[in-house]
């Protein structure tokens, strides 16, 4: 007799694994099945696509020590348009102000830096460098006018992303694409950065006239009766409303490295702050000198040409 079946037994008539199998088959789904967070995440970061570019631009934003108060207020406005960027205290400029920017840098952890140098709390420099490696540029700022003193009636959202735009005149001259290529890294808002918003409603125009390069900041204006999204195509519904604040960037020499190196290029058409004030000065000088002369010339006629006597004087 052989023996009875279990009630619900089905192995009978089913080829068992070896013990051997199993082991395999179980070590091999305990090595699949758990993994170190090490080996996952190379895993992960190998199966990103390397051509797939992340913007991790932060910029530096620092001012010399004894500014004036309209340039600081111009920095601050810059910094309010810049929601990657990082402030830091006044930096005393002198000879070391190089060594000593790129390692504030480099601490704060940015990639890039706008140092605003100001002279006899007259003349106000722009420094632009691309830190440790370089080039930075060295800029003359004029026609400064904040937002305080424009009262503009255009107004942005604080964060937004800006759409930059820029002449065609950037594309004359080796020396404009490169400063074209700074001024687009610097001032273009990271999609991705934390105090940012998703989209756009300002705009930021860079244009050459007479060898200086112009800066405006408008709002893009939708009018209230229209719907908050338009379609694409309709741009004649958009208008633009100037925000502020406006200054000129007279560019005065780029180095190729960061504060500092190998003089790139040279404005031949710059002439310094000091000169036109020395100019001026002696022009000033000229009239008074004149003045002098034409009251020499007046007591020697009158030496020369003495009037006669009259009688009748007294």
């Amino acid at each position: 007799m052989g023996k009875k079946r279990k009630h619900g037994d089905t192995t009978q008539g089913v080829a068992q694994p070896k013990k051997e199998d199993v082991a395999l088959e179980r070590s091999a789904k305990t090595l699949l099945g758990w993994k170190d967070k090490s080996q996952v995440s190379d895993e992960v970061e190998d199966n990103v696509d390397s051509s797939v570019f992340r913007n991790k631009e932060k910029v530096l934003v620092t001012c010399s020590r004894r500014i004036n108060y309209r340039y600081r207020h111009l920095m601050l406005n810059v910094v309010s348009l810049l929601p990657h960027c990082k402030k830091e205290n006044k930096v005393e400029s002198k000879d070391t102000k190089g060594a000593t920017l790129n390692e504030l840098v480099e601490l704060k952890n940015c990639s890039s830096c706008l140092f605003f140098e100001c002279r006899k709390q007259k003349d106000l420099y722009l420094w632009m460098a691309k830190s440790p490696n370089g080039p930075s540029v060295k800029f003359l700022v004029g026609a400064v006018h904040t937002m305080e003193e424009l009262k503009l009636p255009g107004n942005q959202l604080k964060g937004s992303r800006p759409i930059l735009t820029f002449s065609a005149n950037f594309e004359k001259d080796a020396h404009w694409k490169l400063l074209k290529e700074m001024l687009l890294q610097i001032f273009d808002t990271p999609k991705d950065h934390r105090k940012t918003k998703p989209f756009h409603d300002h705009v930021f125009v860079f244009s050459i006239v007479d060898d200086h390069i112009w800066f405006r900041n408008y709002q893009i204006s939708v009018p209230h009766n229209e719907s908050d999204k338009l379609p694409r195509g309709r741009l004649d519904k958009m208008t633009l409303i100037e925000v502020g604040p406006r200054f000129c960037l007279n560019p005065i020499k780029i180095f190729g490295g960061s504060f500092g190196g190998p003089t790139l290029y040279e404005n031949p058409f710059y002439v310094s702050s000091n000169q036109i004030r020395s100019l001026e000065k002696r022009k000033k000088a000229g009239k008074f000198t004149k003045k002098v002369k034409a009251k020499i010339r007046r007591k020697m006629h009158e030496m020369s040409n003495p009037l006669e006597t009259d009688e009748f004087a007294d």
